[in-house]
């Protein structure tokens, strides 16, 4: 049972690559405005599955110990590699002359680790419990929104045709699916490898949300939009301590 709502929630994950054609229709003023909405609902979602999910039940059976501490740590340390050396980060604005981003490859190789990981995470969260799997998944699936939407405009941006960038952002998006896999064979056999993830996986949602999306939202200092993003941001931290009562 595990192993299904594990691969239904990657697949989930995946498709959500083809997202960014349906923002292709709308001027760019308008899609930034949804975007940084998106953005701030993530930012609460992440912030929400590090503190009220994964953490508490990486500390529920041993405490808050030293080698949680160094997995979070971990968690840091591995997205600011991914980010400083294959030169990706989390941008959720689309690509323009105003708003450069990095090359088209560079840019899907950094996603496909980094959706190669989510996988890992998700496959973990699983083997934890059923409700932390749902909540690391949906908080995964906010987050990814916008981000593919950001994808696939760099993609566009660089030259490619609708068709290939669907189609290799959609592969990058699948690099979740191998990482699930591999996380539920290693997890099936090692307890020590869930109780490691999870907090390396709190470290990496709280690095994604507080040095990639909170600073996209300090862009934007006007006070109605940073009543909404506020809102946003709220309603994703509310939503994921709504998810506790399925625990």
């Amino acid at each position: 049972m595990v192993v299904i709502q594990t691969l239904l929630s990657v697949l989930v994950v995946s498709l959500i690559s083809f997202v960014g054609v349906f923002f292709l229709f709308l001027k760019e003023k308008n899609l930034n405005k949804i975007l940084l909405f998106l953005v701030s609902l993530s930012a609460g979602s992440l912030f929400g599955g590090a503190f009220l999910h994964l953490l508490p039940e990486a500390a529920s059976e041993k405490g808050f110990t030293l080698t949680l501490s160094l997995s979070v740590l971990g968690g840091i340390l591995f997205f600011f590699i991914v980010e400083k050396f294959i030169h990706w980060r989390h941008c959720h604005i689309p690509t323009s002359t105003q708003h450069p981003h990095h090359l088209a490859k560079m840019n899907l190789i950094g996603d496909g680790v980094h959706n190669f990981v989510d996988g890992l995470i998700i496959a973990a969260s699983y083997l934890v419990s059923v409700p932390v799997g749902i909540a690391t998944t949906i908080a995964v699936i906010l987050h990814e929104v916008p981000q593919e939407i950001g994808d696939f405009g760099v993609l566009l941006y660089a030259g490619w045709s609708k068709t290939k960038a669907l189609f290799f952002n959609f592969f990058s998006a699948s690099l979740a699916i191998l990482g699930a896999i591999i996380g539920l064979v290693i997890g099936s056999g090692s307890e020590k490898f869930v109780l490691l993830i999870i907090p390396f996986a709190a470290g990496g949602f709280m690095y994604i949300a507080g040095t990639d999306l909170i600073p996209e939202l300090h862009k934007e200092c006007q006070p109605k939009d940073t009543f909404w993003h506020l809102t946003a941001l709220v309603l994703g931290i509310g939503l994921m301590f709504l998810l506790r009562f399925l625990e």
